[in-house]
């Protein structure tokens, strides 16, 4: 059962669950017990599996070690304290291993250095990450350390060490670090796995303990850590830090101040901040905007490079490492992070956290905007700084939701079956297992709590070669499964190394050539992930040169010339985060809030207001329970204001407009459909099979989280509309998406990660890594002969499941069509001479080489300048 606990332990309470010396050390170093250690000093020390949930600095993680260190003191003061493990800590990252290590040496020494524990045995601490030298792992077996810190992938290795599992047979805690970035992922479910598997390799259960920044759903979170049938209590701190955040806009007209002058403003917005405070942090969402923003600042006001850095994926290790030192020596001005920065490793104190346009997500806004303010008594400062009017409308009710404790859910995989071959492998090396006992273990981890048994025995019977067309492309088995005893256990004495070498569930990534068809000539490259996205006849832009892709082999990319032709794949689509579906209905929710409080009286007086003075009242009020300052008010009421009065209706939460209109020469239907792009990319595939069936053609598509357009060859009428909508929401959604991603990019490439994961195909082998476009080959081959074997082949299946339930959303697709079913979500047709506001995006997606900002921006201004004609028209009309 999980039990969320709001009220803390008094300090006096807190304090008394811990051995006296320590409580003692406590009080002279500290100045008070903080919000989460209120909760966590007893509950841990009366043996409660605990999730914790608390803002950067806020003692979180002292909140786990110091009842640990406590029990670990009691056993040294009895002078029963052994060279063994007791507590596994876990964490995703290996930096804030060695930040862990770091951060408790210091406080132990500290700890040792009070008279009573000169003469007690030392508490040790040890690290093991992939990097650890052979040298530290032996020492590490001779005397293991009391507290282990370790890496999820690491921690399965170690599950199939026979000797070195001995040495937690006393394990007594386990801690994971930053559930909240490792739940959502393949590598939490491969922990969950791992830590059964550590149950029955001890054999006996220890206390587990969760550490996480703001997450949502708490139970779900608690039952991720735990498991399906052990109880925990999940303690909420994280609102104990003070938030002072608002939204800013550059100015208060999105559409017509020039591109200079809008880049100048937002620049000395960026640079009064960074002068104003000791350290800034600036998330820009992207590689490359992380990059250009760098650059910017150093050119604009001549920053140096001991000034501002900045930190990504790219970057190497040791790059990334020295910038990370520079923050917390206090070195740096500035730092400027895609997304890199945004987990708990230690970075210094952080006085002012800027993020640039849309995190895309409440709770990931809220961790940025938290890693201010490094002491919990502190005030988290952040400022969200937008360029363009899609970005503010979710800038405004994402600080807003933030600001009222609202979160948007986080997920994760359910049973993915290619981390779960991995574990099948490593159960059969250590023992031989019955069938029953195994299934039954691997369904007390939590993701899979679902897993049907028909996969599971699937699973074992490819893993034990019985598919046969498989060994032609030397898939062989691993394990042995006798069908009459229902036993599995381990085959041949090259499987515990391809397990060791094979272990772990982030892919191999490679960049695409792309070339010419029929020559040799080499254009450039794209990301996998950009490849992912394409099918035969899509149109993008390399290099300012337009291009139609028309075949990929392993690592190359063949198109053609398509000058004249426009873009419908935006080069940055591989790059974008996706709205969160919680963020994006109550988004609809907001407009259709605003657009109520619209009136007839109203409409006109949008049109030549100058600032916040001049909009009416009733908006006026509204507008002030946002945390937006009066430019974005002003951009707001325009946006909004626009819609309603050009198109007659503004699309919300539970109202899909669906807009027929024509733009150079091109039949647009605008799905405006505001679910965030992963249900919107379910969504359109189902509308755009329809529609390309209708025709006997196919259309072209263009997505966002906002909606999706359709372009056509030909116009269809309201009537022929309502019954393709009517097909749509009868049809089954899943299976007409497995026709879809049949034969596409997307499917073989996740089918090769699929595939190693599942030990299918090998990333190294004897010693040799295997290059990405070898596994490539391997893996369309593999997939061919699969496709005619068996389309319910475990990993083929799983590959289908990635991509519709992690990339896209068909769960929240469907949801979406039965309440169109069922008349919870209305539907309006309506056909506009000319695109409306709300759809410029996306016709500016499917028209235009968008490559620099400039020209998007220019296009969008040719459309509003149109649109603003129509109103004018309209205007006079009525008069």
């Amino acid at each position: 059962m999980i039990k969320v606990l709001n009220k803390p332990f008094s300090d006096d309470k807190s304090l008394m669950a811990l051995n006296p010396i320590i409580r003692k050390w406590f009080v002279s170093r500290f100045k008070e017990v903080t919000p989460p250690q209120k909760f966590s000093f007893k509950l841990i020390n009366s043996g409660k599996n605990v999730l914790i949930t608390a803002p950067t600095g806020s003692g979180k993680t002292l909140s786990a070690f110091i009842p640990i260190i406590s029990n670990l003191l009691n056993l040294a003061d009895s002078g029963e304290l052994k060279e063994e493990i007791y507590c596994l800590y876990i964490s995703p990252l290996r930096a804030l291993n060695n930040d862990i290590y770091k951060n408790l040496i210091s406080p132990i020494n500290d700890l040792y250095s009070i008279e009573d524990l000169i003469d007690k045995k030392k508490i040790t601490i040890g690290v093991r990450t992939g990097d650890t030298p052979q040298s530290d792992r032996r020492k590490q077996f001779v005397h293991p350390p009391n507290i282990f810190v370790t890496t999820p992938e690491s921690l399965a290795i170690m599950l199939n060490s026979p000797k070195f599992i001995q040495k937690f047979k006393n394990l007594k805690y386990v801690i994971v670090d930053e559930l909240h970035e490792i739940a959502n992922s393949k590598r939490g479910s491969h922990l969950a796995i791992s830590l059964e598997r550590l149950v029955d390799s001890v054999g006996h259960d220890f206390i587990r303990i969760g550490l996480s920044a703001t997450i949502y759903p708490l139970d779900k979170a608690a039952n991720f850590l735990v498991g399906t049938d052990r109880d925990c209590v999940a303690v909420d701190a994280s609102w104990s830090k003070k938030i002072n955040a608002e939204v800013f806009s550059p100015s208060n007209d999105l559409i017509y101040t020039d591109e200079r002058k809008l880049d100048n403003s937002m620049y000395k917005m960026i640079n009064n901040t960074i002068k104003k405070n000791r350290t800034t942090l600036i998330f820009t969402n992207t590689r490359s905007g992380t990059e250009r923003l760098v650059s910017n600042l150093k050119t604009r006001f001549g920053y140096k490079d001991y000034e501002i850095s900045a930190h990504h994926g790219s970057l190497s290790r040791e790059e990334r490492f020295e910038v990370e030192e520079n923050l917390k020596k206090g070195s740096l001005k500035c730092v400027v992070s895609s997304t890199s920065l945004e987990l708990g490793i230690d970075i210094g104190s952080i006085d002012n956290v800027i993020q640039i346009n849309s995190p895309k997500s409440i709770t990931r806004s809220l961790q940025r905007i938290g890693r201010s303010g490094h002491s919990f008594k502190d005030i988290a400062k952040g400022e969200i700084i937008v360029n363009n009017r899609d970005d503010l409308v979710e800038c405004t009710v994402m600080l807003y939701d933030g600001l009222r404790r609202k979160l948007d859910a986080f997920t994760m995989p359910d049973a993915p079956l290619d981390v779960l071959a991995q574990h099948i492998v490593g159960m059969a090396l250590n023992k031989i297992w019955d069938l029953d006992l195994a299934y039954k273990m691997v369904k007390k981890a939590y993701p899979f709590r679902n897993l049907d048994k028909k996969d599971f025995i699937a699973l074992i019977k490819y893993l034990a070669g019985e598919y046969v067309p498989l060994r032609e492309r030397s898939v062989y088995g691993k394990i042995w499964f006798d069908n009459d005893t229902q036993k599995f256990g381990k085959r041949g004495r090259l499987t515990r190394l391809i397990y060791y070498t094979n272990i772990g569930t982030i892919p191999d990534e490679v960049a695409i050539n792309v070339y010419l068809l029929g020559s040799k000539r080499k254009i450039g490259n794209i990301e996998e992930e950009f490849l992912e996205k394409l099918k035969k006849g899509d149109v993008f832009v390399l290099g300012g040169k337009v291009y139609k892709f028309q075949r990929a082999s392993a690592a190359d990319c063949y198109v053609l010339p398509a000058n004249g032709l426009k873009p419908n794949i935006p080069p940055w689509f591989s790059e974008q985060l996706p709205l969160s579906y919680e963020l994006a209905l109550d988004i609809g929710a907001f407009r259709k809030k605003f657009s109520s409080i619209l009136n007839e009286k109203n409409k006109g007086s949008f049109l030549y207001r100058k600032s916040i003075k001049e909009i009416p009242l009733p908006v006026k009020k509204y507008l002030s329970e946002f945390p937006i300052d009066e430019n974005s008010k002003a951009s707001l009421y325009e946006y909004i204001m626009e819609q309603k009065y050009f198109a007659g209706f503004v699309p919300s939460n539970n109202m899909i407009l669906i807009e027929k209109t024509i733009y150079n020469d091109r039949k647009y239907i605008i799905f405006h459909s505001l679910f965030g792009r992963r249900v919107n990319d379910a969504l359109s595939r189902l509308f755009a099979f329809i529609f390309s069936d209708r025709i006997n053609e196919e259309v072209g598509l263009v997505i966002n989280d906002n909606g999706f357009g359709i372009t056509l060859s030909k116009e269809f009428s309201d009537n022929e509309i309502k019954s393709i909508i009517t097909e749509a929401i009868n049809l089954d959604l899943k299976r007409v998406i497995d026709e879809n991603i049949k034969r596409t990019e997307i499917l073989r490439r996740r089918f090769r990660h699929a595939a190693a994961r599942g030990l299918m195909i090998l990333r190294k082998y004897k010693g040799h890594r295997i290059r990405v476009e070898r596994q490539q080959i391997n893996a369309q081959a593999l997939l061919r002969i699969i496709m005619d074997m068996d389309e319910n082949f475990p990993i083929l299946k799983e590959a289908y499941r990635e991509i519709e339930n992690d990339v896209m959303d068909i769960l929240h697709a469907s949801e979406i069509l039965n309440k169109i079913k069922n008349s919870k979500i209305k539907y309006k047709i309506i056909e506009t001479n000319v695109p409306s506001p709300f759809s410029h995006s996306l016709v500016t997606m499917g028209e235009l080489d968008v490559v620099a900002t400039k020209n998007k921006k220019e296009y969008i201004r040719k459309l509003h300048k149109l649109v603003m004609e129509k109103i004018e028209r309209r205007k006079d009309d009525n008069k």
